[in-house]
């Protein structure tokens, strides 16, 4: 009963987590490649990198299950570098772990570095040095979101795959399995658009997926594409577009109110509608000298939001650069 009950209590990102290498989505390349080391018994010390919610936790937890078996915890260390980053984790910790060896086991044990990019340069560099004396015994496995944040000798270590922002399709794929096990509703427009406000991360559409469950009054309601952005919390693209279209269209008092009303009443933060204007505003055919102005002019403003100015001052910045672009073009 407590397992099962654990299990349902679980977040999906947990629930639905690949335990096998041929469930592991979007990264067959990787996956492939990776089955080979493992069947010629000749798996190298690893490093995965890419964004988040691209399946290298997954990929590797389900390499270790098939080399090891139900058990495999047992010849697992997991580590996550963000937390234990300093260097007494890698004298103590992994020292320990790596040095002794099992009496029963074949082959070689498994340590995983999740977060490694966020290690300090100490600590790299007496992983550098743990990772060679321990060779025989142990096998190093360095997740990290950006490769250029871990230091030269420790990539020359290790074999590289880049995971790439998962593919739509991939993503279809197991947002339809998800559907199907948990008796969702979603009809084709909010399913679209969850795969595209996803962005290539599978967590976070699992997520946005279950926090729509949550939200939902009663288990036969449909989820529609409304609720899929405010559960991620990206503007409206209709809002979007009637406040680019008063901004084109009428004068700069009108533009202006305009723009404030839906910033106060929808909740919208300039930076997102700044990113959605610019999608539309990419669908447009306009000069080239126009396109470069309005993209030159508001990554200046979102460079002057990110360093705090003033919202009202912003605001009227946006207007200003896309109606002074559009005059140009006529």
């Amino acid at each position: 009963m407590s397992s099962k009950h654990s299990e349902k209590n679980l977040p999906w990102v947990e629930k639905y987590r690949p335990t096998t290498l041929e469930e592991v989505y979007g990264q067959q390349d990787v996956v492939d490649t990776v089955k080979k080391f493992v069947h010629e018994g000749k798996l190298p010390h690893l490093l995965f990198y890419g964004p988040p919610g691209t399946g290298k936790t997954s990929t590797i937890i389900a390499l270790a299950r098939e080399i090891y078996g139900p058990n495999y915890r047992n010849m697992v260390l997991e580590l996550n570098a963000s937390d234990d980053r300093g260097i007494d984790v890698v004298r103590n910790q992994i020292k320990d772990f790596a040095s002794t060896m099992q009496i029963f086991s074949k082959g070689f044990k498994l340590i995983i570095l999740d977060e490694a990019d966020a290690m300090t340069g100490p600590a790299q560099d007496s992983l550098r040095r743990t990772i060679e004396k321990y060779t025989k015994n142990t096998r190093f496995c360095i997740l990290a979101n950006y490769a250029h944040k871990i230091k030269p000798a420790l990539l020359s270590r290790c074999t590289r795959f880049r995971f790439h922002p998962i593919p739509e399709q991939a993503i279809q794929e197991r947002v339809k399995n998800v559907i199907i096990k948990e008796n969702l509703k979603l009809n084709e427009e909010a399913e679209a658009s969850l795969l595209k406000l996803s962005g290539g991360d599978m967590r976070r559409a699992l997520n946005v997926l279950q926090a729509c469950k949550a939200a939902l009054e009663t288990e036969d309601d449909e989820i529609d594409t409304k609720m899929i952005y405010e559960c991620v919390g990206a503007p409206d693209p209709k809002d979007v577009e009637t406040v680019l279209d008063s901004i084109l269209k009428d004068d700069w008092t009108t533009a202006y109110k305009t723009l404030n009303t839906f910033k106060v009443i929808k909740g919208l933060a300039l930076i997102d509608l700044i990113s959605g204007f610019i999608e539309i505003l990419n669908k447009f055919e306009l000069k080239s000298r126009s396109r470069i102005e309005i993209l030159k002019g508001l990554s200046d403003i979102e460079y002057g939001i990110s360093k705090g100015g003033n919202d009202k001052i912003q605001s009227s910045a946006i207007i200003g650069v896309i109606k002074q672009a559009m005059e140009n073009e006529a």
